[in-house]
C-alpha cells in the first residue's frame, strides 16, 4: 500500500513538473508574440511620424535586426525633428547614421554629427555605398577590452582622448554588446554633466543585461552629481531607453 501511494505521489510530481514547464513555454511564447505585436504597432506609428518628410524617402533604411528597431527610429525621428540637437555623437555606424545625415542635410544646417566605429572594413564599405553630409564625420577607433566591476567589456580604444563632452544628443548603438556593462564608453561623458547641461541620450538594446547595467550606472552618476534628469524605456521587439535633462522632459512622453 505504501509503495502504491509513493508511486501515485511520484506520478503526480512528474505531471506537475511537466505542467509547470508547459505553462512556462506558453508564457514565453505569449511574451514573444506581444513583442511582435508591439513592434508592428511601432512600425505604424513610425511611418505616420515620417509622412511628408520627402528627404527621408531618398534613402532606404534597413530597420530591425542588428540595426535599431521601429521603436528606436520613431524616437530618433521625433528628437531630430523637434529637439534639433546641435552636436550629435553616435556610437556605432549604421542605418541611424544615414537617417541622421539626411536630417542634417535638410533641417539641421548648423549641427555636427560625429560617428565612432571600430570596423575599418565596414567604414570603407559604408562610404562606398552611401553619401553622407559633410557635417557627418566618421572616427575610426579600434576595439579593446577593459574590466568594469570585474567583468570584461568591449570599448573603443582612445575614446576619452578623441571624444569631448560637448554633445547635446548621444545615440548609443555600439560597439558590439558585452554580457555586462555593455557600451560603457558613454559613462566617461556623463561624468562631466552638470545640472545646467542640456542633453538627450538614446540607448539601444536596453532589454539586454549589459546595456541595462550601463544605463543604471548612468543614472547613479546623474544622481550623485545632482543632475536633474528623466528616464523612459520604449518597448517593441526590443527596448530603447531615453535619458534626458530636466529641460527635455517632454521627450519621455513621445
Amino acid at each position: 500500500m505504501i509503495n502504491k501511494i509513493k508511486s501515485i505521489l511520484d506520478e503526480f510530481r512528474s505531471n506537475n513538473r511537466q505542467n509547470k514547464e508547459a505553462i512556462k513555454e506558453v508564457l514565453l511564447q505569449l511574451s514573444e508574440l506581444n513583442k511582435v505585436n508591439q513592434e508592428i504597432l511601432w512600425a505604424h506609428i513610425y511611418h505616420d511620424s515620417v509622412r511628408g518628410k520627402k528627404f527621408l524617402d531618398n534613402h532606404s533604411y534597413n530597420i530591425g535586426r542588428w540595426a535599431g528597431n521601429y521603436t528606436f527610429f520613431y524616437v530618433l525621428n521625433r528628437i531630430l525633428g523637434e529637439y534639433k540637437p546641435k552636436n550629435i555623437l553616435e556610437l556605432g555606424l549604421g542605418e541611424s547614421t544615414k537617417f541622421i545625415s539626411a536630417y542634417l542635410d535638410n533641417l539641421l544646417i548648423n549641427a555636427t554629427h560625429t560617428v565612432v566605429e571600430h570596423d575599418k572594413n565596414w567604414i570603407d564599405f559604408f562610404n562606398s555605398n552611401f553619401i553622407l553630409t559633410e557635417r557627418t564625420i566618421i572616427v575610426h577607433c579600434l576595439l579593446k577590452q577593459t574590466i568594469i566591476e570585474s567583468n570584461i567589456t568591449n570599448c573603443y580604444d582612445g575614446f576619452k582622448e578623441i571624444i569631448n563632452d560637448d554633445y547635446d544628443f548621444l545615440v548609443i548603438d555600439g560597439p558590439f554588446g558585452s554580457d555586462r556593462y555593455s557600451r560603457y564608453d558613454v559613462v566617461s561623458i556623463v561624468k562631466n554633466y552638470t545640472n545646467n547641461k542640456s542633453f538627450i541620450i538614446l540607448f539601444d538594446d536596453t532589454d539586454r543585461q549589459g546595456e541595462d547595467d550601463t544605463v543604471n550606472d548612468i543614472i547613479k552618476i546623474l544622481i550623485n552629481n545632482k543632475v536633474e534628469h528623466h528616464i523612459k524605456t520604449y518597448s517593441g521587439n526590443k527596448k530603447v531607453t531615453l535619458i534626458c535633462s530636466e529641460n527635455n522632459k517632454m521627450y519621455i512622453s513621445l
